[in-house]
């Protein structure tokens, strides 16, 4: 019997959250497609999954049997994809280097240019990843090493190396009351609609609202986005302000939107990452050290990563 992995996958986070609509939104799918893929893998298997009602859906005893052995499943299923996208890319003589944003990479001239003359005939292969994975594509396999912001979820589980950190800034629309002032108290921020990442990027979201930050005032979420130019189009439509490091200001610029500076808010931290079984990897080494050879920025630490 062949079963589709995403059916598996939607199966999973169906049971997880308990009702479609919640499950819809951690998928970034619609409801009604949901429900036909829930369909379809009943289908397959030939067993009912879900008692469904208005409170939600609730596992059948076939259903919790599926659950209790799907997760190990797609685990397994997600390290074999991994490590043949890596096989590939290595015999390709290509390094996958992941990065969130442009601030975050953007020393990659310099130390790709040192990678070269470090690597001949290697190729670097830079690739943005969804805000949804603030590991820069480590933990979908999508990338060998990745330049990332702290913190990202499973961070202890990672290899990393701190590279610099900056301010962070607010970002508004220029007609916000609050545009004018050259400087802003975070606190004056707070009771704000802040535009935020999927909840799924978990620590990295909470961080970029400063949840931790706002003496016990929770956050207003206005809008959710996945990707720099929704993002800027949230808050130039006025759905909401938000964090951003200072660098955003020069690589993030459009009409609409103002860059100010904030006080009462840590600073954002960039670092090189990369999985432990990447660890004894002399081409992913050799990556790492470019980094902290070339990033001209690096003189700015204020500490190291957790």
């Amino acid at each position: 019997m062949d079963v589709d992995t995403r059916l598996l996958r939607y199966f999973v986070a169906v049971a997880q959250e308990g009702t479609l609509s919640r499950a819809a939104q951690r998928l970034f799918v619609s409801q009604p497609a949901l429900t036909r893929q829930v369909r379809q893998l009943e289908a397959v298997l030939g067993v009912t999954l879900f008692t469904r009602s208005r409170t939600g859906m609730t596992l059948t005893d076939a259903g919790r049997a599926l659950l209790a052995r799907a997760p190990a499943v797609l685990a397994d299923w997600e390290h074999a994809a991994r490590d043949a996208r890596s096989a590939a890319s290595r015999a390709a003589r290509v390094l996958r280097v992941g990065f969130m944003d442009a601030g975050a990479a953007q020393a990659a001239p310099s130390i790709v240019a040192e990678f070269g003359r470090r690597r001949p005939g290697w190729r670097i292969d830079m690739r943005q990843a969804a805000w949804s994975d603030p590991t820069g594509g480590l933990a979908e396999g999508e990338a060998d090493v990745a330049l990332v912001r702290l913190p990202v979820p499973g961070q202890a589980a990672l290899r990393m190396e701190l590279l610099f950190t900056e301010p962070r800034w607010v970002v508004l629309p220029q007609t916000h009351p609050l545009a004018e002032r050259p400087v802003i108290a975070f606190q004056d921020l707070w009771d704000e609609p802040f535009v935020a990442a999927p909840a799924q990027a978990q620590a990295w979201r909470n961080h970029w609202l400063a949840a931790d930050e706002r003496g016990g005032t929770p956050v207003r979420i206005g809008a959710v986005t996945d990707q720099p130019d929704d993002w800027l189009s949230a808050i130039a439509n006025g759905y909401g302000i938000a964090l951003a490091p200072e660098s955003a200001a020069r690589f993030y610029a459009r009409p609409g939107i103002t860059y100010r500076p904030v006080t009462g808010v840590s600073p954002s931290q960039v670092a090189v990452a990369w999985t432990p079984t990447e660890a004894a990897d002399p081409v992913v080494r050799d990556f790492v050290q470019c980094c902290l050879d070339h990033h001209p920025q690096r003189d700015q630490l204020a500490g190291t990563p957790d």
